[in-house]
Order: structure tokens, then C-alpha cells, then sequence
């Protein structure tokens, strides 16, 4: 279980100013994830390959394949303004 002065020293790490009453709260609520972290210790998980997400993603992205972009002329014809070959932008204020 996690004592106050611990609390008190992560928050201190955190930057952050705790109530009284937080630091109580913290101390139970602190307790509670080591608590659960120390019985996922517990596990055997010798033979369980390592993942990055607790399901499977497929499909998360597609093929990067090429295709036909915007020709010059219709990338620019929309612009509210265009010099030589591409959009005119404003100069930065000094």
C-alpha cells in the first residue's frame, strides 16, 4: 500500500498541489492500481507473445498506392490568388 509521504512525493514530481482531502483519496486510489498491478505479476505469462493492442487491428490503414492527383491548373483555379506557378500567400508582418 502507498503512504502519504509517497503521495505526497509523486504529486511533488507531477507538479501538482494536492488537497488534504485528495491526498487521501490519491493514497486509496494509488493503492488500488498497485494492488492491481502486483496480481498481473502473479501471471505466467512465459509462453504469451508480446502485443501492442489488446485486439486484433486490421485494416487500420490502406495500401499507399499512387494515384492521379490535381492537375496545376485546377489546384490553382479555386485560389483567391496565384503567382507564377503556385498560391500567393501573404508576406509575415515584421
Amino acid at each position: 500500500m502507498i503512504d502519504r509521504d509517497e503521495v505526497l512525493h509523486v504529486a511533488r514530481l507531477a507538479r501538482l498541489q494536492l488537497s488534504e482531502q485528495e491526498v487521501q483519496a490519491m493514497t486509496g486510489e494509488l493503492s488500488a492500481v498497485l494492488d492491481h498491478i502486483a496480481k498481473i505479476g502473479e501471471l505466467d505469462l512465459d509462453n504469451v507473445s508480446p502485443t501492442s493492442h489488446v485486439v486484433e487491428v486490421t485494416g487500420a490503414l490502406r495500401p499507399d498506392e499512387p494515384v492521379a492527383s490535381l492537375t496545376r491548373e485546377v489546384a490553382l483555379a479555386q485560389a483567391p490568388a496565384v503567382s507564377g506557378d503556385g498560391f500567393l500567400v501573404p508576406s509575415p508582418q515584421a
